[in-house]
């Protein structure tokens, strides 16, 4: 804060930061989340760790791809998407459906 109070008093204008020396970021690109997105193809049941050695990133950008882009997290050593599509969600209500009317039955049978 005093910083930037000290900046403004000398005569600086803009809030922009200014250009700085060095390089740019460029491990969170397009191509290598579909390098991500095929390692999980391949198999789901793989660590980010063990992702990040095939893909040849940093495990850092690696947990970053598959929580915030592909949002996904580990269940049961599994990654899984975070959020439900449709057909998921239908998918499940008539798996227990399904599984109600098998309990239904034996109860009925076992009387």
């Amino acid at each position: 804060m005093f910083r930037w109070h000290k900046a403004f008093r000398q005569g600086r204008e803009s809030v922009e930061d200014e250009q700085r020396i060095g390089h740019p970021s460029t491990s969170h690109t397009s191509d290598n989340v579909a390098k991500v997105i095929a390692a999980l193809d391949s198999n789901r049941r793989l660590s980010v760790r063990l992702i990040a050695y095939q893909v040849g990133l940093p495990k850092y950008i690696v947990h970053e791809i598959v929580t915030a882009e592909l949002q996904m997290r580990k269940v049961y050593a599994k990654l899984v998407p975070k959020v439900l599509t449709d057909e998921h969600k239908e998918n499940r209500v008539s798996i227990s459906r399904e599984l109600l009317d098998r309990e239904m039955t034996l109860i009925f049978w076992s009387k």
